[in-house]
């Protein structure tokens, strides 16, 4: 069995990898909190948090019923950085895109490929089982079960990259901070209508990106991409002056006295 968690830490590790072949993480792992020491181990069959994981998912069962909710949790399921940022549009005021915001979304992925790394050490350490895998029961996002079967529950990928980009998102555009707050804790949420985590996974996991977020702030790098983020974030939600109509009076002309 500790193989098999062997395996799976090396196969999450090389996929870590080869995304970060491409982006150049603002520091290694090693450098990054351990979220192992940092968090609580997940709760204990017997405990009342595992008595609230269940009672929070049978309340996400019932979420699924909402066919607006249940598409939200279908698109969030999406593990892709234009699926996330794409959510964030609205509430941040922006599209965010390579092409349209190449400074916001450089300072993004560049962020969550270094804060993503933080999760594959407890999720081996751990190797929670998943509560559709535990209960025996079926996801929302159905697709999703092959992939997401045998890998650690705790903490929640998802979340941790999700809330990141909220935290990232509201230093760059405060004034939108709770619109933006309120889109990220649905998206963490969202994992546990699906099924894909207990309601603790999700909560450690909102904390381990805030602990990540903080890491972040130790690097230059980081802070000089975020003052460029931001620059572009002013310069393209700013107003252009409006030009100002100035009439002229009439010279009148003076009559010549006969």
């Amino acid at each position: 069995m500790m193989k098999k968690y062997l395996l799976l830490a090396v196969v999450m590790m090389t996929t870590l990898c080869v995304a970060q072949d491409e982006v150049k993480p603002y520091m290694t792992v090693d450098q990054l909190p351990n979220l192992i020491k940092c968090l609580p181990a997940p709760p204990a069959f017997d405990s009342p948090e595992f008595a609230n994981d269940l009672m929070r998912y049978s309340w996400g069962k019932k979420q699924r019923l909402d066919e607006e909710r249940a598409a939200m949790v279908r698109r969030d399921a999406v593990w892709s950085y234009d699926s996330l940022f794409a959510e964030f549009n609205v509430p941040f005021g922006l599209e965010i895109s390579e092409q349209k915001t190449p400074e916001i979304w450089k300072l993004l992925v560049t962020s969550l490929t270094t804060t993503d790394a933080m999760r594959v050490a407890p999720k081996a350490y751990y190797h929670r089982l998943r509560p559709f895998e535990l209960l025996g029961d079926s996801l929302l996002t159905e697709g999703e079960a092959q992939y997401l079967r045998g890998e650690g529950s705790y903490p929640s990928g998802h979340t941790h990259r999700g809330f990141t980009c909220a935290l990232l998102l509201a230093e760059i555009a405060p004034a939108h901070a709770d619109t933006i707050f309120a889109r990220g804790w649905l998206y963490c949420e969202n994992r546990v209508i699906d099924g894909a985590h207990w309601q603790s996974d999700v909560d450690a996991s909102r904390v381990g990106a805030a602990i990540g977020y903080c890491a972040l702030h130790n690097s230059s790098a980081f802070l000089t991409q975020m003052e460029a983020a931001k620059a572009e974030y002013k310069r393209l939600t700013t107003p252009a002056p409006t030009e100002r109509l100035v009439l002229k009076p009439k010279k009148l002309k003076k009559e010549r006295r006969k």
